[in-house]
């Protein structure tokens, strides 16, 4: 099998534009109204402690990927079963982040173009960049990234312009206090976007300089809170937080807005730029940890499998539910109790207590024998 490592800068572009992804398109913490940036702020603050708790379980046995982990805690044949959960796990989060991509361009941007067709389009593009490589997948998303930068302070300068900002739409401050903020907080903001980091326990491994990860990884976590909550604010005081809890695509929404002297209108591009490269970047990497779980399980390169699977992806993204509002109803409502917090949490903690265990087992061990 290839080495393969990314960089420390690349793996920064790869969290911010993961967590960015489809929360971006769908809008965050809209359970808690004009109050949303708020559950924003202190859900980043949560999902900076859940990315430590990925760092320090990957640190424990540095180099290994969350399944060579589960190999080191329990014997093969236990391991396999868990394994091809996170492959479903990871594939069917996949299908969630490629659905909520075809349906942003099938309504938004391209509406007389099937779903089918955009979904099997940018699965194949997931499936053919990590048969090129992880590294692939790290360059796509260190050059695009300062685009995104770019393109958000191009939005928020041009709504100031046009006058869209209304500084009272986010008051009054916690005016129904603080429980609406603390139900969007958890679980939905708690897994979704920042549980969902679990992917990375197959990538951490593979950066060249391992001491910086955890660093690193905070950075990008803390940035990437920053522009959600950033993008939330716009929303907000664009929208008003009524038109965005309706709003399937709040961004988009606002961005529909921005109208300068009747010349400089319909920026809809700079926001699905955003959105695109979020969803190709948060849809690879869970394919990605997908992949590498069959690798494990067959023993094979996960290339064999790069685009069959970006194929499942597609075919599952369509026939996962029947309309967007059922997908919203399953993804918010669903999956956060019954499928993200078990495989989030609950594994990777049982995880942690056994290496802890092995590993002060094993010194007692040592220190017996040296005794003796």
């Amino acid at each position: 099998m290839l080495k393969e490592s990314i960089s420390l800068s690349q793996l920064m572009t790869l969290v911010i534009n993961f967590l960015l992804g489809s929360a971006i398109i769908i809008g965050v913490g809209k359970g808690a109204e004009q109050d949303a940036w708020i559950a924003m702020v202190i859900s980043t603050g949560f999902g900076m402690g859940i990315v430590y708790f990925y760092w320090f379980l990957i640190s424990r046995l540095p180099g290994k990927n969350l399944y060579e982990i589960m190999e080191h805690c329990f014997k093969r044949y236990l391991v396999i079963p868990m394994a091809l959960l996170y492959v479903i796990y990871f594939l069917y989060i996949s299908s969630r982040v490629v659905r909520d991509f075809g349906e942003l361009i099938a309504s938004a941007i391209l509406p007389n173009t099937p779903i089918e067709m955009i979904s099997l389009t940018i699965a194949l593009t997931m499936g053919y960049i990590l048969y090129l490589g992880i590294e692939v997948l790290g360059r796509t998303s260190e050059i695009f990234s300062p685009y995104v930068v770019l393109f958000v302070l191009l939005l928020t300068i041009f709504l100031l312009a046009s006058g869209n900002l209304e500084f009272s739409r986010i008051e009054p401050v916690l005016g129904e206090g603080i429980m609406p903020v603390a139900k969007a907080v958890f679980p939905s903001l708690f897994v979704f976007p920042f549980g969902e980091l679990i992917a990375f326990t197959v990538i951490l491994g593979k950066v060249t300089s391992f001491k910086y990860v955890k660093r690193v990884s905070l950075m990008g976590t803390a940035i990437a809170g920053l522009l959600l909550t950033h993008a939330t604010i716009l929303m907000v005081m664009t929208l008003g937080s009524d038109a965005m809890v309706r709003s399937n695509f709040p961004m988009l929404s606002a961005a529909r807005q921005v109208s300068i002297g009747n010349f400089i209108e319909r920026i809809d591009a700079l926001v699905v730029f955003i959105m695109m490269l979020g969803i190709l970047i948060k849809g690879s990497v869970f394919l990605f940890g997908a992949l590498k779980g069959l690798e494990y399980v067959f023993r094979l390169p996960y290339r064999y499998f790069a685009l069959p699977m970006s194929a499942v992806v597609s075919l599952f993204s369509v026939l996962i539910s029947v309309n967007f509002a059922d997908h919203l109803e399953e993804g918010l409502v669903v999956v956060p109790y019954f499928v993200h917090l078990p495989m989030q949490f609950g594994i990777p903690s049982v995880l942690l207590a056994v290496l802890l265990w092995k590993n002060r087992s094993r010194k007692r061990s040592g220190k017996n024998g040296v005794k003796c």
